[in-house]
């Protein structure tokens, strides 16, 4: 028996239609609009979370050093040896929030602290309340006080 175009039609298929496929395009193209922003943010995530435990070691070294000396280093001493480096294991630790440079530099703060207009990232402390922040110069002028956790 002799099959018909019109028989064979139905029993050979051999791919998708348009409809199938323009489906499937639109399934991934959803998919992706909303996994891309999480994927995505995932570094920020990562410096905020560096700069959260950073800040958490500072404040911890200040709090032994106030402990063991009766005041809170200064701002000359506060990254050197005679400072919080015999609290810390490694070097001083880096602010990774900024938008300018990555550095672990400790600024002058008021009592109460405002983020450092001009100065490339770093740390804000006042040295009479032992109080450490996050110094954003990037953010200085719209919003005055700088990153606390």
């Amino acid at each position: 028996m002799m099959l018909t175009p019109s028989s064979n039609r139905g029993t050979k298929r051999r791919g998708f239609t348009l409809v199938e496929l323009v489906i499937v395009v639109l399934v991934i193209g959803i998919l992706t609009a909303v996994a891309a922003p999480k994927m995505m943010n995932t570094a920020t995530n990562a410096r905020v979370s560096g700069t959260k435990q950073s800040l958490m070691v500072l404040r911890d070294a200040l709090e032994l050093y106030r402990s063991q000396n009766g005041t809170f280093p200064t701002l000359a001493n506060i990254n050197t040896n005679s400072g919080l480096m015999p609290f810390l294991s490694g070097p001083f630790p880096i602010n990774q929030v900024t938008t300018a440079n990555q550095v672990a530099t400790v600024v002058a703060g008021t009592s109460p602290i405002t983020a450092t207009v001009g100065t490339a990232g770093g740390w804000s402390y006042d040295v009479a309340n032992g109080e450490l922040r996050v110094n954003d110069a990037s953010t200085a002028v719209a919003n005055p006080a700088p990153v606390t956790w």
